[in-house]
């Protein structure tokens, strides 16, 4: 292999030459001169380009065609491709490629000293010839060329120019029509003029090789090698596109590739290790991670060590060995500053905050090193350092966190476990924040925008868009968060990170099995590409999502072998997972609930409460634990246990304007009311929120909605014995209610729910007189009982 020097880079200086000679009329030109150019200058990445040894660094004899059979020239009746031909046929002999490197130099305009020394002998320049500036693209390529060729040895020029005859081979039917007297053996002109055939014993043994290992390695250089490698490491982590491993024909092609250097480039270990990394084999990654490091320190010292620590720190942290990844990282930041590498340091501390955040039961020893306080002085950091070393994507990150944070953390003074055993008597009044306010956030939020449009920071799209969504599913406007999600699948999907747009399309499922639309949800997960799948860490992921989906449909069909299957699979998970473990144990809980295990359930939700690790959680699931307590207590009979928990709920939502959060705390308020018999006050308060709960497009929250209204309408109808046309009326508001809830529960496939109504609708026809009806609803629910039976089995 060549350092340099290729067959196709004797083609382009053959059509340099051309153009030299002004044989090339000015409307074939430009795109000529385009050619020329998109070949010897380095690509533009473009999303989805993919090159492989056949394109990119390699041109085919066939693109040489295309490019130049289309223009003709100022000789009548030919082509630039017949040139073009005429020239590199004229190449015969070995001799023949020495006197056209040699001729190289002639391309290129003479200085000044070697003007003078040509006028002292007579020599005059070529008056209609084209002379290459020293400092063009084309002067500097030609003179390469042509010093690289100088350093080739004898050896290395004969397997070149074996290499050069099998690359032109291709065009001899074109040749031979122009030429009639042309032979097979034309590639070589002594061959011709000995009258040797190509069986000759002579031919076998000079040319006999041309299919070898060693003529086919050389159609690409050691410089192509390294500029392939280069633009794999980028593209398998890149942003923009998939950042995946390599694809198998893509891995034959580049171990062949390494396999015919005697020197093997650096980077080879490094693209090694990333296809072992995201594979997710942790010995090889580990082991091609120290080798890169080891050949680059080599020969830059320590220039490199503070990178390799930030390498192994991700590397360790994405296989759970998280005490070795605090110790690198720190490493890294230390050497870093005292490198005053400001990209590395600035970077060190973003992943250093995202990791103390992922996962809390490192927080403290973090803490403690001294490098992070609390995560939003560590944004304020963050952001100063960004903007310091021109990172725009680092500090619209930083901006977007910020707006995240000041929606998801509500500090309280208390600990969890205090919130959770709250008594009745007395409401905490202590907290340390309130969090921030929602136009703070979307005031970070259009800072990251303006952003995004004046440094061209595209990539941050798609973060941008799903911040905005979650923002308004919170606020209980889920029709503009579902529109921002598919604001983002639809436009920004292809110039967004892997994890953006494989969390976008989940969380996008997720908010469809809300609206009951189980087969869509499943049905969009499904068209993950598998190109992401081909990454361990977004597989799993992927399975999470999944499970979850499944998990959640299996629990509303009363299905719990298989809900346990599920459930078990989730717990299961890397500890780094989207897919919380608060998330996991709420699950667990409802599947208690559903088994009518109170106990254990609320064993469970002590537990989660007092884990320490929790206290960070996102305020969402917390408050989630609290109204689960409520439901346990109603469940169990002694809804007015959960009185205090449940108001704490709902002051918790409220501070932290999480809307459907809100209305679930004051629907475990309502049920508290109707077992104090308070109907009048349980109905006012639930048909004050319901415009809202419909808004908010949860199905369930919808049904447990209009049940407790319906329940309360009931409680007035026996309240008002002695007024027959106003209980009629409430009984009347109770069974529409009860159809309506019925709805939500079949559009959810909840069969405990919808045996519940049809339980709730036979006994009303019961009281009404209505034999009839209230045994065809009984008839029903035990239809719908069988169905769910059989589809378990």
């Amino acid at each position: 292999m060549s350092r340099y020097v290729t067959p196709s880079k004797i083609v382009l200086l053959a059509l340099i030459s051309l153009y030299t000679e002004s044989v090339i009329p000015a409307a074939a030109s430009i795109p000529i001169l385009s050619f020329i150019f998109s070949s010897i200058l380095p690509q533009s990445k473009k999303p989805g380009s993919r090159p492989s040894l056949d394109s990119s660094s390699i041109i085919s004899i066939e693109t040489f065609q295309t490019a130049t059979i289309t223009h003709g020239s100022f000789i009548p009746g030919r082509t630039v491709w017949d040139l073009l031909l005429k020239k590199l046929w004229e190449i015969n002999t070995l001799d023949a490629l020495e006197d056209f490197f040699d001729s190289l130099s002639s391309l290129r305009r003479k200085t000044r000293e070697e003007l003078r020394r040509d006028a002292e002998n007579g020599i005059l320049e070529e008056p209609d010839r084209i002379l290459l500036s020293r400092t063009s693209p084309f002067g500097t390529f030609v003179r390469r060329v042509h010093l690289e060729h100088i350093r080739l040895q004898f050896e290395d020029c004969v397997i070149l120019w074996k290499s050069f005859i099998k690359f032109r081979e291709a065009t001899f039917s074109n040749w031979k029509r122009r030429n009639p007297t042309a032979v097979r053996t034309s590639f070589d002109a002594n061959l011709v003029d000995f009258d040797l055939g190509v069986d000759h014993n002579a031919t076998n043994i000079l040319y006999g090789d041309l299919g070898d290992e060693k003529c086919k390695d050389a159609n690409f250089s050691f410089t192509d090698v390294e500029n392939f490698l280069e633009f794999q490491i980028d593209q398998m982590q890149s942003n923009s596109k998939t950042g995946n491993r390599l694809p198998n024909e893509m891995k034959t092609q580049f171990e062949e590739m390494i396999k015919t250097g005697s020197n093997i480039p650096s980077r080879s270990h490094y693209v090694k290790f990333l296809d072992a990394w995201k594979a997710g084999d942790y010995p090889s990654s580990f082991d091609c991670l120290h080798r890169y490091f080891d050949y680059t320190m080599q020969h830059k010292d320590r220039t490199n060590y503070h990178y390799a620590l930030l390498t192994l720190a991700i590397l360790q942290a994405d296989f759970g060995c998280h005490a070795e990844a605090v110790a690198a990282i720190l490493e890294a930041i230390a050497t870093a500053r005292e490198n005053k590498d400001t990209q590395c340091l600035t970077y060190s501390l973003s992943w250093l905050s995202n990791f103390s955040k992922t996962h809390p039961e490192e927080a403290g020893d973090i803490r403690n090193s001294g490098m992070l306080s609390t995560e939003k002085e560590a944004l304020g950091v963050l952001k100063v350092k960004a903007k310091e070393a021109s990172m725009w994507s680092l500090l619209g990150i930083c901006l977007l966190s910020e707006a995240r944070l000041g929606l998801t953390t509500v500090s309280y003074g208390s600990k969890l476990m205090k919130i959770i055993h709250i008594s009745a008597a007395r409401l905490p009044d202590t907290k340390e924040s309130q969090g921030d306010s929602v136009a703070i956030a979307f005031e970070n939020i259009t800072k990251a925008s303006y952003l995004t449009v004046i440094r061209n920071v595209s990539n941050n799209t798609g973060s941008q868009l799903s911040i905005q969504s979650t923002i308004f599913s919170r606020l209980g406007i889920s029709y503009l968060g579902w529109s921002y999600a598919e604001i983002f699948r639809q436009c920004y999907l292809e110039v967004s990170s892997a994890e953006d747009r494989l969390y976008c399309i989940c969380n996008c499922a997720i908010a469809l099995a809300h609206k009951g639309r189980y087969n869509d949800a499943l049905a969009l997960i499904d068209k993950v590409k598998p190109t992401t799948m081909r990454t361990l860490k977004y597989q799993q992921d992927w399975i999470s999502y999944s499970g979850l989906l499944k998990l959640q449909r299996k629990l509303h069909r009363n299905d719990l072998v298989a809900a346990e299957h599920f459930l078990s699979q989730l717990q299961a998970n890397r500890p780094s997972s989207p897919i919380s473990k608060l998330t996991v144990t709420i699950e667990e809980i409802h599947l208690q609930i559903r088994r009518q295990d109170y106990s254990n359930a609320m064993e469970l939700l002590e537990t989660c409460a007092s884990d320490p690790a929790n206290e960070e959680a996102d305020i969402l699931l917390r408050i989630k634990l609290l109204t689960l307590k409520a439901r346990i207590f109603y469940k169990a009979g002694i809804p007015q246990k959960g009185f205090s928990v449940a108001v704490r709920a709902v002051n918790m939502a409220y501070k932290a304007r999480i809307q459907p959060a809100l209305w679930e705390a004051i629907g475990a308020v309502s049920r508290v009311l109707l077992s104090l018999k308070e109907f009048d006050a349980a109905a006012r308060l639930l048909v004050s929120i319901m415009p809202q709960v419909l808004e908010c497009e949860d199905c369930e929250l919808t049904a447990e909605s209009y049940l407790s209204l319906a329940d309360a309408h009931m409680g007035m109808a026996g309240q008002a014995k002695s007024e027959p046309l106003k209980r009629k009326e409430q009984m009347a508001k109770a069974l529409e209610y009860i159809d309506r809830s019925f709805d939500e529960f079949s559009r959810i496939e909840d069969v405990r729910g919808q045996c519940e109504m049809l339980a709730k609708k036979a006994t009303i026809m019961r009281l009404n007189g209505d034999f009839v009806l209230a045994n065809d609803y009984a008839a029903k629910y035990l239809d719908i009982e069988k169905a769910a039976r059989e589809e378990r089995l």
